[in-house]
């Protein structure tokens, strides 16, 4: 007879372990679930009692938040308490992809998970079932299991793989309904109780048959791979996008073409500047060095080449602008709209935007800033995050401005960096009216109508078109 589980938390606050676990708390109300992080200014937003200032933008997410809070979903600092109390812990915190040492720039960094599995060993007095939620490399559950069964207090652990397939902007969709969730633990009998008890959480709303359990190493690979496969797509057209501009194809046509095959089939084949987020550029990475470890060097250099693609598409963008501007940007104000790494989320990680922005203050243009959702503080931490320059030459290149107009007042150029739809209906006259000329707009989104910007007078560049 499987336990039936009652009290749930989870370590990491984050874009993962917020909405999961929001989800979860709405969904089983009789399950009390406990969101822990260290950080106290995430903790207190989490709390707000305005919950349109929860940290994490996700459409839905204020909703089912304000359902829960305080009824049987908790965000709190004290992670300790909240281990001692519960029955399975999930891990969510980050894998960002090492800066240092051995495997820099490709393997995932694990010192978090590696803190958060010492803790669990510390606190824990009663047996526990500890599930994996973050990006993880394969055979991290390896890692977690040997911390905590050599801490010798008498626990027993059973350690299960549940990778998150969230797409940021639909995530509380994505919660609601998913295409499939995940489960992997060991073919003991224990690991089989300790994967049942799971499944017994979410077949409360998911059916049945869409709830997959496998052993451990599956799991965690498929996460790598779907990721992996989905971003190899966007490299795929995106390096036929120069093709196209250079033969006169249009690339939108070509991928509405190759996407009514239902062999292929139409998702994540719109052409950009360039993939971003937390997990498609880390989870290769992780493959690759992953190959690389085992010496199957073909194999690491195959999905290397995504992200190449994706790195070259970002830089030919930035180029692109340059070269048409006279092959000058010095002193020229070019308007950013957006800056998340794609709409419907304040997420900016590895967002294409970071990138493009360094190339062109690498070449001393102004940028001014607009997004609907992301702070002027997160626009400076990104870039001073690259180090390509001293924190104060940024905030003096680039600033942050709350109105679109004002934003594209006098510039030079336009950039759509992120495909928010309200881009769409600006009054573009008014902004054409308003900035130097000749006016260009550069379309990193293929987001706008090229017909009607031609007629008012903006000389447009889109990618994927001549």
């Amino acid at each position: 007879m499987t336990k039936k589980i009652t009290n749930i938390c989870c370590i990491g606050a984050g874009y993962v372990g917020g909405p999961t676990m929001s989800v979860i708390a709405q969904k089983c109300p009789d399950i009390k679930v406990t969101v822990v992080d260290l950080n106290q200014a995430r903790i207190d937003a989490w709390n707000d009692p305005d919950t349109e200032n929860i940290p994490v933008y996700e459409p839905g997410l204020d909703k089912v938040v304000a359902e829960a809070r305080g009824r049987n979903l908790f965000f709190s600092t004290d992670v300790d308490k909240a281990i001692d109390e519960a029955e399975m812990i999930f891990i969510s915190v980050n894998t960002p992809t090492k800066t240092y040492g051995s495997g820099k720039g490709m393997a995932a960094d694990l010192k978090y998970i590696e803190l958060c599995a010492r803790q669990i060993a510390r606190v824990s007095k009663t047996d526990k079932i500890v599930v994996e939620k973050s990006t993880l490399p394969v055979r991290t559950a390896e890692a977690v299991k040997s911390i905590l069964l050599n801490t010798g207090n008498g626990v027993n652990y059973q350690i299960l793989s549940n990778p998150e397939f969230l797409a940021e902007g639909t995530a509380i969709e994505d919660l609601h309904a998913p295409d499939r969730v995940l489960i992997g633990g060991d073919t003991t009998e224990e690991g089989q109780e300790a994967i049942q008890a799971l499944v017994d959480v979410y077949a409360r709303w998911v059916p049945r048959e869409r709830i997959l359990t496998t052993n451990l190493w599956s799991s965690e690979l498929s996460k790598l791979t779907a990721n992996a496969f989905l971003a190899q797509r966007v490299s795929s057209i995106n390096s036929l996008s120069e093709l196209c501009e250079h033969t006169g194809a249009d690339v939108s046509e070509v991928a509405r073409s190759i996407g009514t095959d239902s062999r292929i089939g139409p998702k994540f084949l719109k052409s950009s500047v360039g993939f971003g987020g937390s997990c498609f550029q880390k989870d290769i990475l992780n493959l690759v060095y992953i190959a690389r470890s085992y010496g199957l060097r073909e194999v690491a250099d195959y999905w290397e080449q995504v992200i190449i693609m994706n790195d070259h598409q970002k830089r030919r963008f930035a180029n692109k602008i340059v070269k048409t501007l006279y092959n000058t940007v010095s002193g020229k104000k070019i308007a950013f709209l957006g800056w998340a790494f794609k709409k419907d989320t304040n997420d900016t990680r590895e967002s294409a935007a970071i990138y493009v922005a360094d190339d062109l203050l690498h070449e001393q243009a102004g940028i001014a800033v607009y997004d609907p959702k992301v702070p002027e503080s997160q626009v400076y931490e990104d870039l001073n995050y690259l180090n390509s320059r001293p924190g104060d030459i940024n905030k003096q290149l680039v600033t942050v401005i709350t109105d679109p107009y004002e934003a594209c007042k006098d510039a030079h150029a336009i950039a759509i960096l992120t495909e928010w739809d309200e881009f769409k209906d600006y009054d573009w006259q008014r902004i054409f009216d308003n900035m130097k000329k000749p006016a260009f707009v550069f379309d990193g989104r293929t987001l706008l109508n090229v017909k009607q910007l031609r007629e008012i007078g903006f000389k447009v560049y889109t990618i994927g078109r001549e």
